[in-house]
């Protein structure tokens, strides 16, 4: 969602602060702004792309320091004076804030009782004006921000810089803030990747932690004034750059990466000779796996459908109850805690908002809670302790692909460790490890033949909605599938279990209206027949996902064909056909495929 850069140092600002947004684009955003000071503010906010504000930059913008940022609105409409930066109207204060300021409508209030107009329709504006005038109390921009802060409800990430102090200033409640540390600059970002060009050495801000920050020091305290140590973690490698390469989009660029990034995923987690996974960060002994009494699993968006093909293959595999929960659903519902159970949070970026809560409110009841999650040091991650990191390397289009089957992957690990320690046989394991030791290969194999996917594409891009049916573990699968094709051409789907086609979907069914199936030959297969059965007698335009020389193919009107595969480990492989119609589609509507409108990589705001 909305995206913080900012630079102090011995080099000029601007190019710096254009590229660390550059390198935020990826989360999603309507505008972009940023703030350099020299002996005054230059502030430039525009509309639209990066590009489009850089065009607006005059060639050489003097200042070493600088604030920058990337809206995805929240309060307010989408327009230039909405955009951050935000200034005080003395104009000695600037911020750029992430998160969602939950009592701003009283604080405009104050603020016009005091006689101050503001400029803009958001939230964010507030903060310029009350950290001004709590700075002109002590001329303490520390204090100022103490005594800011402590008068926001909501969540922020903060950072402010200040016309007669060569200081920076971030506060962090709940939405993230990183300090990278370099020879005598600094750089701060509301994502590690933006910082892995600079410098390797950062600092995860806490909820509570507030940083002042020179070109060569970090101070940091919390809420309550107490001093901290900066903890500086290295990050991984993995988290460089990312190019396009070859490929003209990141988004193929990543459903063609999908076979390195699961042999990442599961090197060095299987044991082919006891038939078992081997997922260290776990910190449970097959003991304490044996004795599990029921698994929960958290996420959102992509997330939740991995976790959803995670509670099926837990509860066949191991034995065990298991219950995929949307996450911002679970905390408002109260939701009872076994602080013997297992939870799973799973999430891409490590910083989905809802999930965080979740993993919060577990904790705050007794229980325990392992993340799930990519990008290494994420909030997620620090805040569980434990866990797995899936290890799909940077993903760059807003649609996520190859972090949906490392997570499956994970969950799959998890489902055999959990099982050879409670009900099944070392030679039902050996079946299974050798069967996702094979799947990178297998989707190599599909994607140098990957069938009729221009015909799907015809038959789906201007349909009124789509139809997306799987039963059993290729349910979730369907529903990734509708959500991939919505979200990159914005075409209407709807995914449903292929029983429950008869409960109110097939009122939708016309001539020529498209159907995909997905129907690996597992054991519910032909009861997905009768369904294909059901929509063809309606008119509908069948598109099969099934493995070869299957003669399911009879029943389709575009059949597209994938390897044999395990029943269990079908989804990472039938997921990959959608992956590319849901790119296709998206190509020939016009849309933009890596940076979907109003949608966001990273959803920090609840």
């Amino acid at each position: 969602m909305c995206g913080i850069f900012a630079y102090m140092g011995d080099k000029l600002a601007t190019p710096i602060l254009v590229e660390g947004l550059r390198r935020l684009e990826y989360r999603g955003y309507d505008s972009a702004g940023i703030a350099v000071k020299d002996e005054s503010f230059s502030v430039y906010k525009k509309v639209g792309k990066v590009a489009e504000l850089q065009s607006i930059l005059p060639n050489n913008v003097p200042g070493n320091m600088g604030i920058a940022h990337t809206r995805w609105a929240t309060h307010g409409v989408v327009s230039d004076e909405n955009a951050h930066p935000h200034a005080s109207v003395s104009g000695d204060v600037i911020i750029v804030h992430n998160g969602i300021i939950e009592n701003s409508r009283t604080l405009r209030t104050l603020l016009e009782r005091k006689g101050i107009s503001l400029s803009s329709e958001t939230d964010s504006e507030t903060i310029a004006h009350i950290l001004d005038y709590e700075l002109s109390r002590d001329n303490n921009p520390t204090s100022a921000m103490h005594r800011t802060i402590s008068k926001l409800h909501g969540t922020w990430g903060i950072c402010a810089i200040f016309l007669n102090h060569d200081v920076m200033v971030c506060a962090r409640n709940g939405s993230p803030l990183i300090i990278g540390k370099g020879d005598n600059e600094m750089f701060i970002s509301s994502d590690p990747h933006a910082l892995t060009t600079h410098t390797q050495r950062v600092v995860f801000l806490e909820d509570g932690d507030i940083a002042t920050i020179t070109s060569d020091s970090i101070a940091m305290s919390s809420l309550n004034g107490v001093n901290k140590e900066a903890s500086i973690t290295v990050l991984e490698d993995e988290w460089g750059e990312a190019d396009l390469g070859e490929f003209p989009h990141f988004m193929l660029k990543e459903i063609f990466e999908q076979p390195d990034a699961l042999r990442h995923c599961i090197s060095g987690r299987l044991d082919r000779v006891r038939g078992n996974g081997r997922l260290g960060g776990l910190k449970l002994s097959p003991l304490e796996l044996s004795k599990l009494p029921h698994v929960r699993l958290l996420g959102c968006g992509t997330a939740m459908h991995a976790a959803e093909i995670g509670q099926i293959l837990i509860e066949s595999l191991a034995r065990v109850p298991a219950v995929a929960h949307i996450s911002s659903e679970f905390r408002t519902n109260d939701p009872v805690i076994d602080p013997q159970a297992l939870h799973f949070a799973v999430s891409q970026s490590g910083e989905t908002a809802d999930t965080l809560s979740a993993v919060k409110e577990i904790q705050l009841k007794g229980g325990q809670v392992h993340g799930i999650v990519n990008v290494v040091g994420s909030t997620i991650a620090r805040q569980c302790g434990q866990g797995v990191y899936i290890h799909s390397g940077p993903e760059q289009a807003v649609a996520s692909t190859k972090a949906f089957s490392n997570m499956v992957a994970a969950l799959t690990m998890f489902a055999i460790q959990v099982g050879r320690s409670r009900s099944i046989s070392k030679e039902r394991g050996q079946k299974l490890i050798q069967g996702l030791q094979q799947i990178p290969h297998l989707i190599e194999e599909y994607l140098e033949e990957q069938g009729p996917i221009m015909e799907a594409v015809n038959a789906v891009k201007d349909a009124k909605s789509v139809l997306f049916l799987g039963r059993g573990i290729s349910a979730p699968v369907a529903k990734e599938g509708a959500l991939k094709l919505m979200e990159v051409a914005y075409i209407p789907c709807l995914a449903y279990p292929a029983g429950e086609m008869k409960h109110g979907p097939i009122a939708l069914l016309e001539e020529g209206s498209p159907v995909i199936f997905i129907v690996p030959n597992d054991h519910v297969k032909q009861k997905t027949v009768s369904a294909i059965h059901e929509c063809k007698a309606r008119g509908a335009k069948i598109i099969l996902i099934h493995e070869k020389g299957d003669n399911i193919s009879e029943e389709g009107d575009i059949n597209i064909a994938i390897p044999n595969v395990h029943p269990d480990l079908s989804p990472i492989l039938t997921v990959v056909p959608l992956q590319l119609i849901a790119y296709h589609a998206a190509l020939e509507l016009g849309c933009d495929v890596d940076r979907p409108r109003n949608l966001a990589k990273s959803v920090t705001v609840e």
